[in-house]
């Protein structure tokens, strides 16, 4: 786990009480085009430091996704069950850093599969820290089992016709055979 924080020790101010009553939270951003079991894997490892943790679907009009913005809403509310009060599940266009602001999260989580990911992802927290200093970034690292996967390297393989089942929860496997069986 890396924690990027700007090295400043000024914090909010808070009362004693409001420390003891406060619940952590972090939004972990991405278009989950689907859901892998890596994004899953982080999930868990958010929840290990977080009390809460926010699965933000972006809203990216340059991206073009294989499922639609309800399909990757219930793909991802389908991993949960229903009664699982930690993991909230909500869309975010625009600014990630406000957004988060705006939920009082006091991190972004960033998923690193290799450091080829870290220099882009090290930017963009850096940014996101100079918007706002209150909101830090906390890269985590998946499992070694999950550490290749990607959503675009699981597409490909589906669509070709590649066994996928391992990597993704059983629910977005079928709908990736449903889908590829049309095209």
């Amino acid at each position: 786990m890396v924690i990027l924080n700007s090295g400043s020790t000024q914090r909010n101010p808070m009362t004693t009480l409001e420390k003891q009553t406060r619940k952590s939270l972090a939004v972990y951003p991405g278009t989950f085009d689907p859901i892998t079991m890596g994004h899953m894997d982080i999930i868990d490892r958010a929840l290990n430091l977080f009390d809460k943790v926010i699965v933000a679907i972006a809203i990216n009009p340059g991206k073009k996704p294989l499922f639609s913005l309800e399909e990757r809403i219930q793909m991802v509310k389908d991993c949960f069950p229903s009664d699982y009060s930690r993991v909230e599940v909500d869309t975010v266009s625009g600014l990630l850093v406000q957004y988060a602001a705006d939920k009082k999260a006091t991190a972004i989580i960033r998923g690193l599969r290799a450091v080829s990911d870290f220099d882009y992802e090290f930017q963009l927290a850096l940014m996101n820290k100079k918007l706002e200093r209150h909101v830090d970034t906390i890269f985590l690292m998946p499992g070694f089992r999950w550490i290749y996967i990607s959503s675009s390297i699981i597409k490909d393989a589906a669509r070709h016709g590649g066994d996928v089942c391992e990597l993704v929860p059983a629910h977005v496997n079928q709908n990736l055979i449903e889908l590829f069986k049309k095209q």
